[in-house]
């Protein structure tokens, strides 16, 4: 039996972000430095619960932002399963590996693909049927305590142009017909707006938006948010956006401007800067969260004090 290695708690001495509920936007430059920032308004999700993690820019940190939380939030002894649905990468099952149980034939190793697909017929008797693949059934233990992981490759791409209909809905019934127990999911959507990507919004009851500091990038926090007001109008009334983190942040008038324009686009979510550190570049080529890699690493307190914020404590009353 493999041993699973516990995911290490935050330590008390890191250097965590001023938590404020509104920013000074009168602050000139030399006295404005990164804070993360709660409305008011916000109020933190129950478990169980479904995070999408998701913009249509790429090279913003997203596979990062889905790895780290669903870490942080198995460090709080949170049970957790992560979706891996950008088939352009399956960066999420390298990062972190699939344990499978022992003598699984290889054709038995099913993934995202499978749910929305079904098995595949086979070879030797085409005329067998096929039948539908559940979601628990391509869910798979990493080796670190709490943090299961669903992993895709490049055929989920298949689903675009093999799927007969009701795609869009499709991962939404996975997770609600699943008897293995999660306190949170985690999808790690593609920047793709494929079918998968709006099967993937549909399903989530929060959108996490990583953007870096730049104003191309920026221009994909609008792009996503068009996107998410759709969903929210015809396909997911509660889709709300709960944070906009801005990945790879250093201290610059253009960093401030694009967290007051997430701010000012969604006010009722978290900004919070993920200070830039090299670890976490470092992280996927040793298989492990970053919080294992580097745990005194600047980013990893700050998904640690995002996932405490956007997540109420367990058992705690609405």
């Amino acid at each position: 039996m493999t041993t699973l290695t516990p995911l290490p708690p935050l330590a008390d001495d890191l250097e965590f972000l001023k938590i404020v509920s509104q920013w000074d936007m009168d602050a000139p430059y030399q006295q404005w430095s990164g804070a993360t920032l709660v409305p008011a308004t916000f109020r933190p999700a129950q478990t169980p619960r479904t995070f999408v993690v998701t913009n249509n820019k790429g090279g913003v940190g997203k596979t990062t932002t889905a790895v780290e939380l669903a870490a942080a939030w198995a460090a709080m002894g949170l049970r957790v399963r992560l979706i891996d649905a950008d088939p352009q990468n399956a960066a999420i099952s390298y990062w972190l590996g699939v344990i499978y149980p022992d003598g699984l034939p290889v054709e038995q190793r099913y993934n995202l693909r499978h749910v929305f697909l079904g098995t595949e017929p086979d070879p030797k008797n085409p005329d067998a049927p096929t039948r539908e693949v559940t979601l628990d059934e391509a869910t798979y233990p990493t080796a670190f305590e709490n943090l299961y992981v669903v992993p895709c490759g490049a055929d989920l791409a298949r689903v675009e142009y093999e799927r007969a209909g009701g795609t869009d809905n499709a991962l939404r019934y996975a997770i609600t017909e699943s008897e293995m127990s999660f306190d949170v999911t985690v999808i790690d959507a593609s920047r793709t707006m494929s079918l998968v990507t709006l099967a993937c919004l549909i399903a989530g009851d929060e959108a996490i938006i990583p953007v870096k500091p730049g104003a191309l990038d920026a221009q994909g926090v609008l792009s996503i948010g068009d996107t998410i007001a759709k969903i929210q109008k015809r396909e997911n009334r509660s889709l709300r956006v709960a944070a906009v983190l801005t990945t790879m942040w250093e201290r610059s008038n253009l960093a401030r401007e694009v967290e007051e324009d997430a701010a000012a686009k969604y006010p009722d979510a978290i900004v919070s800067p993920i200070r830039k550190t090299t670890q976490v570049g470092e992280a996927p080529a040793t298989h492990r969260p970053t919080r294992v890699h580097a745990p005194r690493a600047t980013a990893v307190a700050d998904y640690g004090q995002v996932a405490r914020l956007l997540l109420a404590p367990k058992g705690a009353a609405e």
